[in-house]
């Protein structure tokens, strides 16, 4: 159809596998293969193409009839009345006619055995994913198979074409699919939920701090107030007690169980999932260690701490201090009242903290400690 620095050649494997092998070519006869008893689509990227070609030929779909008198032409696309677009594509697999002029409407459900050519004109106006399930039209049956991608010289494509044309040549083999997947959210990005533009930054800031992200940015908006993009992304109150909190190796060998439950108790909301992981590990690894029951105390601080709006707890057996946020939700009055009648322990030292002395016997009880100090401003 054109000259084009890209097409696609399928060939079959001896089990009968479509393998896909990217050439180069200069010029494609579409002769040769619709003199074929074999069908064939030419593809072009949207409606108002149907009419065009690409440039340089110098005829459109209505001449090539007079110039291929062997091919019998039809057009199909999204536009065309539901019953008409139904009876060209019946009449196409039922092979009364061998020419298909078509949009990417057939990029998907299609299954025709005796179609064993794809020319894709404009290829670099697809997406990855479109030109994966494009090529998977052809190459159904027993018969060799081509996929022609026709697009302008690489000089002139924008970087992501060049990337998407890139990829779909390097991958070639069986299971290239899901490859192709990642390469494309690489290239596009994962994308905005309700809008039409990629954001494009995903790989760089990875898939879990992105949806961290946008939860935050989701959970700003639902309670009324502006998501605060510019500020750096929270992870909770920062407790330091000074006690090792850890699941051991020798308690549960196996490194990625261990990172899950990690994750796992990280991200509980409420002392009751925090009492079912307990439970759950007791009944699989039995009794927990002194340490992971540590790291339990941990993040049951850490979920107090957080309804109260304080942002960091550091405590040793001497005593320590409590910092508050700004948006801190905790009653003045139970701070006034702590600080009035224990002064030898508490003392507000600024607004936003309360300076600690006591005097703890062992390290053991200072998660109790710091639980019942707590308590006491809830």
């Amino acid at each position: 159809l054109s000259t084009g620095p890209l097409c696609e050649a399928v060939t079959i494997m001896p089990t009968g596998t479509p393998v896909f092998k990217l050439l180069k070519v200069a010029n494609i006869p579409i002769r040769k293969h619709v003199e074929s008893n074999n069908a064939s689509f030419i593809l072009k990227p949207a409606v108002p193409y149907l009419n065009t070609v690409p440039a340089g030929l110098g005829y459109s779909p209505a001449t090539l009839e007079t110039l291929l008198p062997e091919a019998d032409i039809q057009i199909a696309h999204g536009k065309m009345p539901e019953r008409i677009l139904e009876e060209v594509m019946l009449d196409f697999y039922n092979r009364k006619f061998n020419l298909l002029i078509c949009t990417t409407i057939i990029e998907s459900g299609i299954d025709i055995p005796t179609a064993n050519t794809i020319i894709i004109n404009r290829a670099d106006r697809l997406g990855l994913a479109q030109l994966h399930q494009l090529r998977g039209r052809v190459g159904r049956s027993h018969h060799q198979a081509y996929a022609y991608l026709i697009a302008p010289p690489l000089k002139v494509l924008t970087p992501d074409a060049a990337k998407r044309l890139e990829a779909i040549e390097a991958l070639e083999g069986l299971g290239a699919g899901f490859t192709l997947a990642t390469h494309d959210l690489e290239i596009r990005g994962a994308g905005e939920l309700l809008g039409e533009e990629q954001s494009g930054q995903i790989h760089a800031v990875g898939f879990n701090l992105y949806n961290d992200l946008l939860a935050r940015a989701v959970n700003s908006l639902r309670d009324g107030v502006e998501p605060q993009l510019e500020y750096a992304l929270e992870h909770g109150p920062e407790v330091e007690i000074g006690l090792p909190a850890l699941i051991p190796e020798d308690y549960m060998p196996d490194i990625h169980m261990r990172l899950v439950h990690y994750k796992r108790i990280a991200s509980a909301e409420s002392e009751g999932v925090l009492q079912e992981l307990q439970v759950e590990l007791i009944n699989r690894f039995g009794l927990l260690p002194t340490v992971t029951q540590t790291l339990f105390e941990l993040t049951q601080l850490k979920l107090i701490a957080l309804t109260l709006g304080i942002k960091k707890i550091r405590i040793d057996n001497a005593g320590g201090y409590l910092g508050f946020g700004k948006n801190a939700t905790v009653n003045p009055e139970k701070i006034l009242q702590l600080v009035e009648k224990e002064p030898e322990s508490f003392r507000l030292d600024g607004p936003f903290k309360i300076r600690i002395r006591w005097k703890l016997a062992t390290d053991e009880e200072r998660p109790v400690a710091v639980k019942n100090l707590l308590d006491k401003l809830i």
